[in-house]
């Protein structure tokens, strides 16, 4: 499955909250009008508490 850009998902995760874990990305996400494709993705991440963006875009980056 080929996953999205991680610098598109950012602009869905302006005011997020960090640390974070992967629920709370994939639901503030979701408010943010994220579509249908972000989502999935974001839903692919590993359950851990990212510390910053970088840890989100980087996770994102290792999803095959």
């Amino acid at each position: 499955m080929a996953t999205v850009n991680p610098i598109q998902v950012q602009k869905f995760l302006a005011g997020m909250h960090y640390p974070a874990k992967k629920d709370e990305i994939v639901k503030h996400a979701k408010s943010k009008g994220a579509d249908y494709k972000v989502v999935q993705t974001l839903e692919q991440l590993p359950e851990e508490s990212f510390q910053t963006p970088a840890d989100v875009s980087k996770a994102i980056g290792q999803i095959e």
